[in-house]
């Protein structure tokens, strides 16, 4: 009896010290998540979603975080290595949601709307910005986020050993792709309003230097502001479209060529 207490003790201690080393990199990769790692979530849901995020993934990385755990010498170097892999997933995550505030950022700049409700969230943030930044988040989370995070923290435990040292070219490489193409899907969401832009203030140099007494920037004004707005309901929901089909391409290659 005392012998089996005990193997059931060892048993314990063995799985909480495998649950520690997992929740190292996933609660690490909750603290900039889309939606799930937002500031305006408070500390405790955050930390519970976290608890089960573990919970679920855990059993599923077992055999590659058990062995690690056994080796009481090397568990506290997991609390860098862990943290490390769970930081670059999450900031490869949290690119996505940077491209929708960039995006944002040069739609207002292009349409005069950049002063209008700037600071309404947790993040300073035009109006136009921050709806879409709230309009890509619920897009997501719709889209079943939760369940395809699951999936891409078990896959990194394949790409990203347990205790390994991730290699700095690996991720200088990953982390430079996944920054341009961040960069990139934010210009091609806001291109119709760049080109709008564009043609508004072409058409009032036009108007401007044919009749120089009237005030263009009193009447292109509204014109502009209404514009962009008319634009913005008639090409929002395809631009989200876009957006969230890059973000499930990456979740479901996160590690590959794409």
């Amino acid at each position: 009896m005392t012998e089996l207490m005990n193997e059931l003790a060892e048993l314990g201690q063995m799985s909480l010290t495998a649950g520690f080393i997992v929740f190292l990199r996933i609660g690490a990769a909750m603290a900039v998540l889309p939606a799930f790692g937002e500031r305006v979530i408070p500390q405790r849901v955050r930390l519970v979603m976290a608890l089960g995020f573990t919970a679920i993934v855990a059993p599923a990385v077992a055999t590659n975080v058990v062995p690690f755990a056994e080796k009481n010498s090397v568990i506290w170097f997991a609390l860098a290595t862990e943290v490390i892999a769970g930081l670059a997933i999450g900031i490869a995550l949290r690119l996505f949601v940077l491209a929708l505030q960039m995006a944002g950022a040069i739609v207002a700049q292009s349409t005069s709307l950049s002063q209008i409700l700037g600071n309404s969230g947790a993040d300073p943030s035009p109006a136009i910005g921050q709806l879409m930044l709230i309009s890509g988040l619920a897009l997501a989370v719709m889209l079943d986020l939760h369940v395809k995070l699951a999936e891409v923290l078990i896959l990194s435990y394949e790409v990203l050993p347990v205790g390994g040292v991730p290699g700095g070219d690996l991720l200088t490489e990953w982390g430079v792709r996944r920054v341009a193409l961040a960069f990139g899907l934010a210009f091609t969401l806001s291109a119709p309003f760049v080109i709008a832009s564009l043609i508004y203030n072409v058409a009032m140099g036009v108007i401007n230097k044919a009749m120089p007494q009237l005030m263009v920037s009193f009447v292109g004004a509204p014109a502009i502001s209404a514009g962009a707005l008319i634009l913005m309901l008639l090409v929002m929901p395809i631009l989200l479209a876009a957006w969230a089909g890059e973000l499930t391409g990456f979740l479901a290659n996160p590690f590959g060529a794409y």
